[in-house]
């Protein structure tokens, strides 16, 4: 196998990803069901005229990497409702809404987590003294560590400034976690949490598609960062079993 039919293997879910991200970002339906993907919101005011092009694909990475998380987050509670319990008597998608949208009253700071964010918060979910809401954490923990690496930021305009490897290494992050969500278990043998599932009766790869959707977003926006403001990236290959996380 030549090398280079080895690299297009490893990064090809990334690749179709980054065409996933491109679709979404244009206007063009890619469904099956022809939904139109919505248009940034300010689109016609004057707002977009401090935004550069660069800065546009920035508001849809975190915009579309903010859904994912939000499904992913639905899911998890769907597959592991226990988890759910320890923090709300509410629907998850009320417990989601909270989370995301509440963030000016809680500012990702939660008691029951000792207020960790970031990888700590992954950290978190997969310690098995932790009798908390693993949902919780390993969410939080994945959604501030992508705001950490933008800045703490949501909107971009000229006068930001975004150093392309923390972006990338995030997205190097989010994999490490990945694994660790499908692999790390308790003293018992179980899963901390479950996710994908694949037995003689059902094949559910949802997770693992998701997952790829964020990697392939941020992995393209670091590099059309980096190429746009013509700083290189460390590009970092890891044993995911091994791994620690980057800094960002």
């Amino acid at each position: 196998m030549s090398p280079f039919t080895s690299q297009f293997k490893r990064y090809r879910p990334y690749l179709l990803s980054a065409l996933i991200f491109s679709a979404c970002a244009s206007n063009t339906p890619f469904n099956s069901n022809n939904k139109t993907v919505p248009d940034q919101k300010d689109k016609s005011t004057i707002n977009q005229i401090a935004k550069a092009d660069i800065d546009r694909m920035a508001d849809v990475e975190i915009r579309e990497n903010t859904q994912s998380l939000r499904l992913l987050m639905l899911k998890l509670y769907k597959r592991n409702p226990q988890e759910l319990k320890k923090s709300t008597s509410d629907p998850a998608e009320k417990m989601i809404d909270w989370v995301f949208d509440g963030a000016a009253q809680h500012h990702f700071q939660f008691a029951e987590m000792n207020n960790l964010v970031m990888t700590d918060a992954i950290f978190l979910t997969f310690n098995p003294e932790y009798k908390g809401d693993r949902v919780l954490a390993f969410i939080v923990g994945l959604h501030t560590m992508l705001l950490k690496a933008h800045n703490d930021k949501t909107d971009f305009y000229f006068t930001d400034s975004i150093d392309p490897q923390r972006v990338y290494n995030v997205a190097r992050n989010i994999e490490i976690a990945v694994w660790k969500l499908s692999n790390a278990r308790d003293d018992n043998g179980a899963l901390y949490l479950l996710s994908n599932e694949i037995n003689d009766h059902e094949k559910n790869l949802s997770f693992e598609r998701e997952f790829g959707k964020m990697i392939g977003r941020t992995d393209l926006y670091a590099i059309a960062l980096a190429e746009k403001s013509q700083r290189l990236i460390s590009r970092v290959v890891q044993n995911l079993a091994t791994a620690l996380f980057l800094p960002f």
